[in-house]
């Protein structure tokens, strides 16, 4: 296993820039999470990752070398996204069978026998087709066909999309088995952070087309709070530091500080300093009015 590597990563569509000078590591073994905005280019880096979308700058590199149009890096690769139920000429009739015959085909190290267990485990019917399927269960497919690739770094673009609260446990309860028994690298794009957090080891943020942050998940969060209080004294105990998102009611005042190093929270009986959730941490760095 190697590393996956974006530099200076530009996509253009039309005079839109999409992506913006864009770099990236990917290390092997770990679980990364990719969040951001609807817009922002997640998907769009995701295909530019995974060669299935070029580039108008930079490169993408799997252990040193260029992923487009290079079969040895790409076995490496797993890009597993929903399919879509209409096609150019209608609606997709093909056979849900059809996409695992051709995933096998593809994947070097296909494992048909983890895939029918997933598959009977999921409840996925290969008869059927998929214009008639329902979001829940073309996410079990996206998910059954991402497992089962056994790829080195396998990306799943909002896997749990559609599915229940039990489903998305029983698929995080078996990304989390895979990787422990594979030591496979997982990058998951998904808008349920609350959910998945505890998944992360490592989070990376997108902002206006660009990689904000990418950090230990634990260390975000350690480095993160929640200071509410009076005006003032919130003013007086966050001085100097990094603000996001200030709430104001009356004469009271709610701010999130993320923390520099070395940089430190004075202790205060008239502010309330409180732990925050990477959900709220997200909102906080990338909701509305902190742009």
């Amino acid at each position: 296993m190697a590393n996956l590597e974006c530099s200076a990563i530009t996509k253009r569509f039309g005079k839109k820039e999409v992506l913006k000078g864009i770099d990236l590591t990917i290390e092997p073994g770990k679980i990364y999470g990719l969040v951001g905005r609807n817009g922002v280019g997640k998907t769009t880096l995701l295909s530019v990752m995974t060669a299935q979308a070029a580039s108008n700058e930079g490169t993408v590199t799997y252990d040193g070398q260029p992923v487009w149009e290079n079969r040895d890096a790409l076995d490496h690769l797993c890009f597993s996204r929903e399919l879509n139920t209409m096609t150019s000429f209608g609606p997709n009739n093909q056979k849900i069978k059809e996409y695992f015959r051709l995933a096998a085909l593809y994947y070097p190290n296909w494992d048909q026998a983890y895939a029918d267990e997933l598959m009977k485990r999921f409840g996925i019917n290969t008869k059927q087709i998929v214009c008639k399927m329902s979001k829940g269960m073309l996410s079990m497919v996206t998910i059954t066909i991402g497992l089962a690739s056994k790829a080195d770094i396998t990306i799943l673009d909002e896997p749990v999309a559609g599915l229940d609260v039990v489903a998305r446990e029983d698929f995080y309860k078996e990304l989390l088995e895979e990787q422990g028994r594979t030591g496979r690298t997982f990058i998951i794009s998904t808008h349920i952070i609350e959910e998945a957090a505890d998944l992360f080891e490592e989070v990376i943020i997108m902002k206006d087309g660009k990689v904000f942050l990418q950090e230990n998940t634990v260390d975000f969060l350690e480095r993160a709070a929640h200071v509410t209080g009076l005006e003032e004294e919130v003013d007086r105990v966050t001085e100097g530091l990094e603000i996001y998102h200030e709430e104001k009611m009356g004469r009271s005042k709610g701010v999130t500080v993320l923390l520099k190093e070395g940089q430190t929270l004075p202790r205060s009986g008239e502010v309330t300093i409180q732990p925050i959730s990477l959900q709220n941490l997200f909102v906080a760095l990338c909701g509305r009015d902190s742009e």
